[in-house]
């Protein structure tokens, strides 16, 4: 695969069946899962085309679904624009290596400017290795950390 295969584009209705295969092995990466009605909610919410729901890219190498992004815009207490949330990543393991996951962070970079909201930020899990040598070259390390209410 070569990045001269790549192509992202926003999903369609078409692309439910290849965005399950592929959000489907994200979740199960990072060893959890979600109901179906996440599923249905979700992909509802990234075709709804309303700016306040996530938004979806996927990428094609060769004609086959290798990737895809979640993102969404979120207001700030901190200054006018809004903040670009990339909250899922994912590549198939064929494709990592090839520029994939790159490309789609580079395509959520683009539409956070077309927005005209050019912060974007992510989190990943601390044993997410392979991907946080990319996020080194590709975003700048925060010193903040994230706490989740006690369960």
């Amino acid at each position: 695969m070569s990045h001269t295969d790549l192509a992202i584009r926003p999903l369609r209705a078409e692309d439910e069946a290849l965005w399950r295969d592929l959000w489907g092995a994200y979740l199960a990466y990072y060893e959890t899962q979600v109901p179906e009605v996440v599923y249905a909610t979700t992909f509802a919410r990234l075709l709804s085309g309303k700016q306040e729901e996530p938004h979806g890219l996927i990428a094609f190498a060769d004609g086959q679904a290798v990737g895809l992004t979640h993102y969404m815009f979120q207001r700030s207490c901190w200054k006018v624009e809004q903040d670009c949330y990339l909250q899922d990543l994912f590549t198939t393991p064929a494709a990592r290596g090839h520029g994939v996951a790159r490309a789609l962070i580079h395509a959520v970079y683009a539409a956070a400017d077309a927005a005209g909201h050019p912060a974007v930020y992510w989190l990943t899990q601390e044993f997410n290795y392979r991907g946080r040598m990319l996020y080194d070259q590709v975003g700048t390390k925060s010193p903040f950390i994230l706490y989740d209410r006690a369960a």
